[in-house]
C-alpha cells in the first residue's frame, strides 16, 4: 500500500489540503484535513502555491496525478491547458471535448476535479462569464480569478 502524505496550508482566500504519493500530488482540497509527515512534493507544491498567491508564480510544475474516469482525466487535462488569467466556458470546453451539447457533464467533471487550483477550473465560467459553482465556494473562486486579474464583479 502507497503512504500517503497531507499537510494543511493556509492561502489569502482559505485554507485548502495537500496530498501526495511521494511521487505526485493526488489531491488539493478545500479546508483541512488530519496531517502526516510531508515529503518533497509536498513541500513543492507549498511553495508553488505561496509564490502563486503572492503573484510570483503563474503556472505550477510540481507532478499531478489526478485519479478518475477517462472522460474525467481528459477534461481535466483541457482544464490544464486554459491560461492563467484567462476564463472559457463550460460550453466551450465541451466544444474541445469534442462534445458540442455536454456542457452539464463538463461542469459535473470540474466538480469532481481532485486537484483544485492546479487543475483550474476555477477558469471555468457559466455562458454568460458568470461565476458558477465551485466547490470552495464562489468567494474562493472570485478570490483566484481576481489574483490572476479577472475581475468579477
Amino acid at each position: 500500500m502507497t503512504k500517503l502524505y497531507s499537510r494543511n496550508l493556509s492561502l489569502p482566500m482559505g485554507r485548502v489540503f495537500l496530498q501526495s504519493d511521494g511521487v505526485a500530488i493526488t489531491a488539493v482540497g478545500f479546508g483541512t484535513q488530519p496531517e502526516t509527515d510531508s515529503c518533497p512534493v509536498i513541500d513543492r507544491c507549498k511553495k508553488e502555491l505561496q509564490d502563486y498567491c503572492s503573484g510570483r508564480g503563474q503556472s505550477f510544475t510540481v507532478p499531478l496525478q489526478p485519479r478518475g474516469t477517462e472522460f474525467q482525466e481528459k477534461i481535466w487535462a483541457l482544464l490544464r491547458k486554459i491560461p492563467y488569467g484567462q476564463t472559457v466556458t463550460y460550453g466551450a470546453l465541451a466544444q474541445k471535448a469534442g462534445i458540442p451539447k455536454g456542457a452539464r457533464a463538463v461542469g459535473m467533471a470540474c466538480n469532481r476535479n481532485p486537484i483544485a487550483i492546479l487543475i483550474p477550473c476555477h477558469r471555468v465560467v457559466g455562458s454568460t462569464g458568470a461565476l458558477t459553482g465551485y466547490a470552495g465556494g464562489l468567494e474562493f473562486k472570485r478570490a483566484l480569478l481576481e489574483l490572476e486579474g479577472i475581475c468579477h464583479g
